[in-house]
């Protein structure tokens, strides 16, 4: 298999098949993020997925999980996305989901009756970047979608079968705006439901527009005690119905799942304790993206 600059998957797929069908994100212009910042954003030639496919089915022939890389793959139009899910379905007996990158306004785009097609060749779940549901945060980050596209997105992925998870980053309003991130992150989670939701925290990395002006004095950090009562504002204001909650990522300080709304008491009162000094946190050294 061939890859081509860095590859990046959610650690839900670390199982999985990955395979580029493009190269890059297509937005590319988030402040915080410096994933995709290597190569310039183009779709892979369908010839090479396809033979990297039959590369697979050789070496891995009993996969159960493929995710498509690299940022936000959806963007291929759908009789692309069905040829390779068909070359998938074909190479892989046993292959029971694919896993996308999304964004909002891919999803947007998409028609009903085209996500239905993909979610029958066993597109089984998307991945979106929330990250805040202030829309102010999200126009200084330049994340490219409001949260009001994005709500609509994740509702019409699960409306129509598709399984949704939703990340969002803690810290991302900085000091100044931390009641503000948490409460508007709650209220849009709360009206998508996702299936997954996801809370990584902020780490700034060096040639990111947000790590420039953090170095100006222009953005002030939150440090870890308040970050848990960053999260802890979250977690009380989140209304949700069958959500699987993860705030696990190696970023966070204080490693938190559940379910809700029966892990609500719960992961509040493991929130208290750390507060309080009585659970111990992950040391700065040990955070990473």
């Amino acid at each position: 298999m061939r890859y081509k600059g860095s590859v990046y998957r959610p650690p839900s797929e670390a199982d999985s098949y990955l395979l580029q069908v493009t190269y890059g994100c297509s937005h590319n212009k988030c402040a915080f993020c410096a994933s995709f910042l290597d190569k310039r954003f183009s779709l892979r030639p369908e010839a090479e997925v396809m033979e990297d496919i039959a590369m697979a089915a050789e070496a891995f022939p009993g996969t159960r999980r493929v995710f498509l890389c690299d940022g936000n793959a959806l963007v291929l139009k759908t009789d692309r996305l069905a040829r390779i899910l068909d070359a998938l379905g074909d190479a892989f007996p046993a292959l029971q989901r694919v896993g996308i990158y999304a964004n909002a306004r891919d999803i947007e785009r998409k028609p009903v009756e085209d996500l239905r097609l993909l979610r029958d060749k066993k597109l089984g779940i998307v991945y979106l970047g929330l990250e805040s549901g202030s829309d102010e945060i999200l126009t200084e980050m330049n994340k490219g979608a409001t949260a009001e596209e994005m709500i609509r997105a994740v509702r019409k992925a699960e409306d129509n079968g598709i399984k949704s998870s939703v990340i969002m980053i803690l810290g991302l309003g900085g000091r100044a705006k931390s009641r503000e991130h948490a409460a508007a992150s709650a209220r849009v989670a709360s009206a998508m439901n996702p299936r997954f939701l996801s809370c990584l925290m902020l780490m700034l990395v060096p040639g990111t527009p947000l790590h420039d002006r953090h170095r100006r004095g222009e953005f002030e950090l939150l440090d870890a005690g308040e970050m848990l009562r960053e999260i802890r504002c979250l977690v009380q204001d989140l209304e949700l119905d069958g959500t699987i909650f993860r705030a696990n990522h190696a970023s966070n300080y204080l490693p938190l799942a559940g379910r809700f709304p029966k892990d609500k008491a719960r992961l509040l009162a493991e929130i208290d304790r750390a507060l309080q000094g009585e659970t111990g946190l992950r040391p700065e050294f040990l955070r990473g993206l």
